[in-house]
């Protein structure tokens, strides 16, 4: 039998978000093969980041064994759904294709209940966690750097992304705190994240 491939589609916003839902895909991606996984990172190539404000997707993929979905560039049935801006919940379907039980990680200062009522099909979710990334992270922001074909001079969860990544290792099992630590620059915003998120279980 096939060792299951566990998807996480991540939703940022534009060209300010570009790299932090890089960040994001790369981060968990990474701590996951520091942790013996099979990995794969990348972004969605029909999204236009090059646009202000466009929504815009990345992926990830961790699996016990080799991956062989190559060339499928888009994430079918995502497990984990990580929204970097709150605001996309509203009128995108974003937990498309998800299988019941899934978890929803999301940047934001609202309670958990708020976000479900925004998200129609939220019966697909076992658990959702929310953190207020921007408040850890203050007014610290990240550069273009990293951008397709460009170099990342900042290295891996600088802003937002690593509270987020926090929040992520606190929400699920798929990725440890201590993996993500040697992985992610901002080491206090990654741990804060990880320490103020707010899981609820659901179904």
């Amino acid at each position: 039998m096939a060792s299951k491939v566990h998807q996480i589609t991540v939703w940022a916003r534009g060209v300010v978000q570009d790299k932090e839902g890089r960040d994001i895909a790369n981060g968990v991606a990474s701590a996951a093969g520091r942790a013996g996984k099979f990995t794969q990172a990348f972004d969605n190539y029909v999204d236009l980041p090059d646009r202000v404000n466009v929504p815009l997707r990345k992926y990830a993929r961790i699996s016990d064994e080799e991956i062989e979905e190559r060339y499928e560039y888009e994430n079918a049935t995502p497990e984990i759904v990580i929204v970097a801006d709150a605001t996309i919940v509203k009128g995108i379907n974003i937990l498309r294709g998800m299988e019941k039980g899934g978890t929803l990680v999301v940047a934001t200062d609202r309670k958990p209940e708020e976000i479900l009522k925004f998200i129609p099909n939220k019966d697909l979710l076992g658990t959702i966690v929310c953190v207020d990334a921007k408040a850890i992270c203050g007014d610290q922001t990240v550069d273009f750097s990293g951008s397709e074909g460009g170099v990342d001079s900042l290295g891996i969860g600088q802003g937002i992304s690593a509270p987020i990544l926090g929040a992520l290792a606190r929400g699920t099992d798929l990725v440890t705190l201590d993996s993500l630590d040697a992985v992610v620059k901002n080491k206090e915003a990654l741990h804060k994240g990880h320490e103020q998120a707010v899981v609820k279980a659901l179904n």
